[in-house]
């Protein structure tokens, strides 16, 4: 069974660059596709990127194109987002998920089967 743990969330300055990253356990990492998600207060959670299993296809939603960057490295079980010139309206509890099979890209929430517990991205004015 995967398990998954994301780090390097915290507070920016709007127009600053973090990297988050997703640590993995498990075996089976490397053939599942990934997504990144992001949820706002008092709002729905929404898709933000995913990259297929073997790292070569990505797809993002159209509001990070140009700021958001996926990427993985399945020697080292990991995903990340990389984020550029962020905005204050991208605060948010950002979750990477794995999912095991399907059509891709996914971008809903249900197709995704495991969940990390989130790290908060808070980005000041």
């Amino acid at each position: 069974q995967v398990q998954l743990v994301e780090s390097g969330g915290g507070l920016v300055q709007a127009g600053d660059s973090l990297r988050l990253s997703c640590a993995a356990s498990g075996r089976t990492f490397s053939r599942s596709d990934m997504g990144w998600f992001r949820q706002a207060p008092g709002k729905e959670r929404e898709f933000v990127a995913t990259i297929r299993w073997s790292g070569g296809n990505t797809y993002s939603a159209d509001s990070v194109k140009g700021r958001f960057t996926i990427s993985r490295d399945n020697a080292k079980n990991t995903v990340y987002l990389s984020m550029n010139s962020l905005k204050p309206e991208y605060t948010a509890i950002y979750y990477c998920a794995a999912r095991f099979g399907g059509t891709w890209p996914s971008i809903m929430t249900y197709d995704y089967g495991l969940w990390g517990q989130g790290t908060q991205v808070t980005v000041s004015s």
